[in-house]
């Protein structure tokens, strides 16, 4: 892969998935830096596809904007911040984890409601069914 291609803003805004405006937020939070030429503007290059395409895995975690600039903080001072950076990783993990388990019990319930309505229209549940009657049988089993 070429890590020596130089991407403009644009360009890069592009490559990433992201708009210029967010790009800039991103650098005024200190989250990306990019190069700048000799005239002063600012470049991109591969490599920094590659790091905002980890903050963004970070960020689908559901990482906050603080615990990313902290990551960042702590990566920019070096191996030294392995072991913190490494405990903030999983205090994100585990509140993923967490918020995808409530997901699930949530889309369970969806379904349920869903699989209620399909009996009602197709008359498998009769009418005078709650749907809280309906849970009942689900919760028994389990």
């Amino acid at each position: 892969m070429d890590t020596t291609r130089e991407y403009k803003i644009g360009d890069f805004a592009k490559l990433v998935g992201l708009t210029t405006f967010t790009l800039r937020y991103y650098e005024n939070e200190g989250l990306i830096q990019p190069h700048r030429n000799r005239n002063g503007r600012r470049f991109y290059t591969t490599q920094d596809s590659r790091w905002v395409g980890f903050l963004l895995h970070l960020k689908g975690t559901g990482m906050t904007m603080t615990e990313l600039k902290q990551y960042v903080q702590l990566r920019a001072q070096g191996d030294q911040t392995i072991a913190q950076r490494k405990a903030l990783l999983r205090q994100v993990q585990t509140r993923c984890r967490n918020e995808i388990a409530e997901r699930k019990a949530n889309l369970t319930i969806l379904n349920h409601k869903i699989d209620w309505y399909d009996g009602k229209l197709t008359h498998e549940i009769s009418d005078d069914e709650s749907f809280a009657d309906y849970l009942k049988k689900f919760n028994e089993n389990s």
